[in-house]
């Protein structure tokens, strides 16, 4: 059965545009205006497959004045690499991206301030075993699903999952918004990757670029001012064609940034069920009224779902999170700065470690508006870095603990970088970089992961973790001994004692200890008991005691 199936294109100052496509014989198909600014045409199609483009008079200042261009459709939803055509399937007389059915919708989902998040890079991931040079898909990151249940993350972090040109990129550089990446497989994989996520009540977040789009974008070819600025505010930060968030179209009452990409995000949430977004460059976009404004339509989008907010604000700003800012959290670099300076090297600031372990005293005001780390995509792993330094074997792993339980019990929401917690030592590159997982063979690294393993379920089941309350109750300068601890209004308590130096201190007093009674040291799963508001143990160098009120 034929249908009327319309295709159109916001292009409100352009001259002429006209729709090409198989079902025409790449034949022009004049296309009318609309008051609104958009072109439209009706094609009588047949449900199947077709591939399209527009031919538009550019308006764009990198071309001739009114030259006729060939440009793919910016709403397409799939793109053939090989001709850059953009896509439609047409069933029972509509478009559809493909006819995939959700299992797991009704899973509850963990809280924003519950979570532990794994971030990953689909390609590099897993996948292809041992050819290291072969890409990860989608489906091979289900592959490793139940691994990374059974390490406890209740969150996954994929980085950038939009299509974008070429064999391999992290995929900060987007080319079409709302085509998934095709070379990790297809959109039906996709959404099983996210179902299965869901089905273990893992969330997905996913990494957005709205700063910027790759050069060759579609809508820099149709009239690059109308959505972007004319050239980079920043050039020593300038990844592409910045969109701009300031411009308004006064005759059309249209802000067209700000509708394409709340477009953008709308689709997402709707048609990949995905329950967060990292706003990548947050600090380049330097616009807070379009960040409330999308905030809002990711909540309203996302209804009774969960939905987390995090900027990339580099550095990090109270502004951006707290009551008049726009994000439920950002990443917490100082944290990662802090921290990795302490284990990389034998210094010891006290004011600086409680300054980012105690995100509050920055002046932060609650657990999810900062995301803690040791490293991320952007930073070499914490064994590169350890190794950079000549620190090998076990010293090494012990510094790499004394981070982990550090980043479990510290206020705030805690990521991982895919590998960190079993140790993979790899060095910052935007090479193809393969996760060995071949190293969990090996003792010192399937010790760490145990180690990670056992600080994040008690990071998910000790409510004292994700509260806010926190105190520093022991410090030691000249032994480079510092203690907190945490704790919720139900009684719940943990307390942290963290050895930053290379010495082993033997009958070490920990002096004001929040409590007397038995306490249960998580990591090494013994008792001890504390009195008259001290506790007696032996502390090893680089080491983190992790202990558990009892009562």
């Amino acid at each position: 059965m034929i249908h009327p199936i319309e295709f159109q294109l916001f292009a409100p100052y352009n001259k002429a545009v006209a729709l090409i496509g198989s079902f025409s014989a790449w034949e022009d198909i004049p296309m009318q205006q609309g008051e609104d600014g958009y072109f439209r045409a009706q094609v009588e199609l047949e449900d199947g497959t077709y591939h399209y483009k527009f031919r538009v008079q550019s308006k764009s200042w990198f071309v001739e004045p009114d030259q006729w261009l060939e440009v793919v459709d910016p709403y397409a939803t799939d793109i053939d690499n090989s001709t850059q055509n953009g896509v439609v399937q047409i069933k029972n007389g509509q478009k559809i991206v493909d006819t995939y059915i959700w299992k797991h919708d009704n899973k509850p989902l963990p809280s924003d301030r519950e979570l532990v998040i794994y971030e990953l890079h689909v390609a590099d991931f897993s996948g292809g075993e041992p050819d290291r040079y072969v890409r990860g898909k989608y489906k091979h990151v289900v592959e490793k699903l139940d691994f990374l249940a059974d390490l406890g993350i209740n969150a996954i972090e994929l980085m950038p999952l939009k299509e974008y040109p070429g064999d391999y990129s992290w995929g900060y550089n987007p080319r079409y918004f709302f085509a998934a990446e095709s070379s990790y497989g297809s959109t039906d994989e996709l959404k099983n990757l996210i179902d299965e996520c869901h089905a273990r009540g893992i969330r997905v977040i996913m990494d957005g670029i709205y700063n910027h789009s790759e050069s060759s974008s579609p809508l820099t070819q149709i009239d690059h001012d109308y959505w972007y600025h004319h050239s980079p505010r920043d050039p020593d930060n300038n990844w592409g064609p910045e969109f701009n968030y300031d411009f308004y179209d006064e005759n059309l009452d249209v802000k067209p940034a700000w509708t394409f990409i709340g477009d953008v995000v709308r689709y997402w949430i709707e048609e990949y069920h995905v329950d967060g977004i990292r706003y990548d460059a947050a600090r380049q976009i330097a616009n807070y009224d379009f960040m409330h404004w999308i905030v809002a339509e990711t909540k309203k989008t996302a209804g009774v779902r969960p939905f987390y907010n995090i900027a990339e604000h580099i550095p990090e700003t109270t502004s951006i999170t707290n009551v008049d800012g726009p994000m439920d959290g950002c990443w917490h670099d100082s944290f990662r700065g802090v921290i990795s300076g302490h284990i990389y090297s034998d210094m010891f600031d006290i004011e600086q470690l409680k300054d980012v372990i105690d995100c509050k005293r920055q002046g932060f005001m609650g657990a999810s508006n900062v995301v803690n780390y040791l490293t991320n995509h952007d930073h070499n792993h914490v064994l590169a870095e350890l190794g950079n330094r000549n620190i090998f074997n076990e010293e090494a792993f012990k510094r790499a603990k004394l981070g982990a339980a550090i980043l479990m019990t510290a206020v705030g929401v805690p990521l991982i970088w895919m590998g960190e917690e079993f140790g993979e030592c790899k060095h910052n590159t935007q090479e193809q970089a393969k996760i060995e997982w071949d190293l969990l063979g090996n003792d010192l690294n399937r010790d760490l992961f145990e180690y990670y393993k056992g600080l994040i379920h008690l990071r998910k089941n000790n409510q004292a973790l994700y509260a806010e309350n926190i105190n520093f109750f022991h410090q030691d300068p000249n032994s480079h001994v510092l203690a907190y601890t945490r704790w919720n209004e139900e009684g719940s308590r943990v307390a942290v004692v963290a050895n930053f130096s290379g010495n082993f201190w033997a009958g070490y007093t920990i002096s004001h200890f929040p409590a007397n009674g038995t306490w249960h040291e998580w990591t090494g799963d013994y008792d001890v008991e504390s009195g008259a508001d001290n506790m007696m143990i032996d502390l090893a160098e680089y080491e983190a005691k992790v202990f558990v009120w009892q009562g």
